[in-house]
């Protein structure tokens, strides 16, 4: 044990964690010439994609945003740009 009063072996917690190694965050252009099936694929990969946004997001959104709520993804728009992330990790905007 040590001086805090907590037993914590950091070991054998993060044996127990799942880490997915291929996930990562993509950093991207949303200016409507990358391909949505693009898009849904790394988001089916557990990638979180951060778009900085060309143009007008309404169009630009149009067919991509109902695609990514149909894989139960989150979609957030945050100054000009756009997060999106897989279903199972949440964009926390608690602090916005």
């Amino acid at each position: 044990m040590n001086d805090s009063g907590f037993d914590l072996d950091l070991q054998a917690a993060e044996q127990e964690i799942d880490f997915d190694e291929d996930a990562r965050v993509i950093l991207g252009i949303l200016d409507g010439t990358t391909p949505i099936a693009e898009r849904l694929g790394a988001i089916e990969h557990g990638h979180v994609l951060v778009l900085s946004v060309d143009g007008d997001l309404s169009e630009l959104a149009a067919d991509l945003a109902p695609a990514v709520k149909k894989q139960g993804g989150n979609l957030v728009h945050f100054r000009q740009f756009l997060i999106i992330s897989p279903p199972d990790i949440e964009i926390d905007t608690s602090e916005l």
